[in-house]
C-alpha cells in the first residue's frame, strides 16, 4: 500500500462518511458533485462539469508525456431506507448508499489528491466522476455527450467493492466480469368481478402466478447450465380488496445473462412463452422487454496491466474468479475504450460483509486507502516518468 495514501486514511474516512450521510439518487448528485469539484480544484486539477448533468471530469497533467488513462468512480445512491445505527447514517429518508459508491468516489479522490501533490507520472489522467450508475445509465449518457472525444484515453479503469472478498484482496479477470441486465414488464388483462363468483371472471392473478412458474422453467430446463442466466420476477401488483377479482395485473422483473447469444435468446423466447400461458388462462398479455446494461467485458491487455499494479497493493490478486451476475454501466466505457473493471475486497471480520443493496450495508473504510493506492500505482505504472 502507498504509505502516503495510508496516512490519509482518517481524512478519506471523513469524506466517505460525509457522502454516506448525504446520499443522492441518480442524476441528482448535486451536493456530491459540488464537493468533488471543489476538492479537485483546490488541488490544482482542471475540472469540467455538467457532463450528463451532475457528472464531471478532473484532468491532471504532469511531465511531458502525451499518453492518457481514465479512471471512473460512480456517485449515486439507491432508493432504500437505511437500517443501520451509525453516527453517519443517511440523513435523506428513503435514500441510502447501499452499494458503496460513497467509497468509490472517495478512493478516486484520494488518488487524485496524492497524484496532484506527487506529480509522480508523465502524461494525462482523467478522473471521471459519473452520475446514475444505479438507474439511468450515466456512463452511456456521458459517452453520448462526447466523453472520450473531449477527454481521449488509451484505456479506462473502474472498480467496485466486493463484500464477499476479504479485505486486502483484489479480483481482476479477463473477459466478461459482469452480466447484461434487461427489464421485463408484463401487463395482464382479464375480467374482474366478485371474488365469490370466480366462474364469472377471468382471473389475471392466477394467470400471473402460472406465468411466474413457467418463466422459472426457462432457466431451470431450457438453458445450458454453463450458459449463466438469471430471471427474477420481483414485482406482482394486482387487486384492491379481498372480495374483488381484479381486472388487471402487472408483473416486473430482471433478466441477467453473460453471453450475447443468451441475451438474444431470452429476449426472443420470453414473450412467446408468456403469450402462450396467458392464452391458456383466457387473459390478454402485453410484454415489454427492454434491454439494459450490456455485459462488462474486460480487455485482456488492460486487465494484465491492472493486475500488475494491484500486485503492488493487494495481499492477493485473483485472476480467475467467476463473473458477477450483477450489472454495471461501466460496460459502456469498456466498449468505447479498452477497459478493465476490478473488484476490491472489503470483508473483514464483522465489518464489510453485508451484501450490496441491503439496508444494513456499509462500506468498510479500511478499503479506502487500498483502492486509492491501486489507482495511484496504476497511474505511476502506465504513465512512467
Amino acid at each position: 500500500m502507498n504509505q502516503i495514501i495510508k496516512a490519509l486514511a482518517p481524512e478519506l474516512t471523513a469524506w466517505r462518511r460525509d457522502f454516506h450521510a448525504h446520499p443522492e439518487l441518480s442524476f441528482h448528485e448535486h451536493r456530491t458533485s459540488d464537493i468533488v469539484a471543489a476538492k479537485l480544484e483546490s488541488w490544482g486539477i482542471e475540472v469540467t462539469r455538467n457532463i450528463a448533468g451532475t457528472g464531471l471530469v478532473g484532468t491532471l497533467r504532469a511531465g511531458g508525456g502525451n499518453r492518457a488513462i481514465a479512471i471512473r468512480a460512480d456517485m449515486d445512491a439507491l432508493p432504500i431506507q437505511e437500517a443501520s445505527q451509525t453516527d453517519y447514517v443517511s440523513q435523506n429518508p428513503g435514500v441510502m448508499h447501499a452499494c458503496g459508491h460513497d467509497g468509490h468516489t472517495t478512493m478516486l479522490l484520494g488518488a487524485a489528491k496524492y497524484l496532484s501533490e506527487s506529480r509522480s507520472f508523465s502524461g494525462i489522467v482523467h478522473f471521471i466522476f459519473q452520475p446514475a450508475e444505479e438507474n439511468g445509465g450515466g456512463a452511456e449518457v456521458m459517452i453520448r455527450e462526447g466523453l472520450f472525444e473531449r477527454f481521449p484515453a488509451d484505456s479506462v479503469f473502474g472498480a467496485h467493492n466486493d463484500p464477499s472478498l476479504p479485505l486486502g484482496e483484489i479480483s481482476i479477470s479477463d473477459g466478461t466480469v459482469n452480466a447484461a441486465a434487461d427489464t421485463l414488464t408484463i401487463n395482464l388483462t382479464g375480467k374482474g368481478g366478485h371474488a365469490a363468483r370466480p366462474q364469472c371472471c377471468v382471473d389475471p392473478v392466477v394467470a400471473g402466478c402460472q406465468i411466474v412458474l413457467a418463466l422459472q422453467s426457462m432457466v431451470a430446463r431450457r438453458t445450458d447450465p454453463q450458459d449463466s442466466a438469471v430471471l427474477s420476477i420481483t414485482q406482482f401488483h394486482a387487486g384492491s380488496a379481498d372480495n374483488i377479482i381484479p381486472q388487471t395485473a402487472m408483473l416486473n422483473g430482471t433478466v441477467r445473462t453473460l453471453l450475447p447469444r443468451m441475451q438474444n435468446w431470452m429476449e426472443a423466447t420470453i414473450p412467446g412463452l408468456i403469450m402462450s400461458v396467458a392464452e391458456a388462462y383466457g387473459v390478454t398479455a402485453e410484454v415489454i422487454y427492454e434491454r439494459g446494461y450490456p455485459p462488462v467485458i474486460n480487455d485482456a491487455a488492460a486487465s494484465a496491466r491492472a493486475a500488475l499494479a494491484a500486485g503492488r497493493v493487494a495481499s492477493q490478486v485473483h485472476r480467475d474468479l467467476p463473473p458477477s451476475m450483477g450489472a454495471e454501466d461501466f460496460s459502456y466505457m469498456a466498449s468505447a475504450v479498452p477497459g478493465c473493471f476490478v473488484r476490491i475486497g472489503q470483508r473483514q471480520g464483522d465489518k464489510g460483509g453485508v451484501g450490496l443493496h441491503h439496508p444494513l450495508y456499509d462500506f468498510n473504510d479500511e478499503a479506502l486507502p487500498i483502492g486509492a493506492s491501486l489507482w495511484a500505482a496504476l497511474v505511476e505504472q502506465e504513465l512512467p516518468l
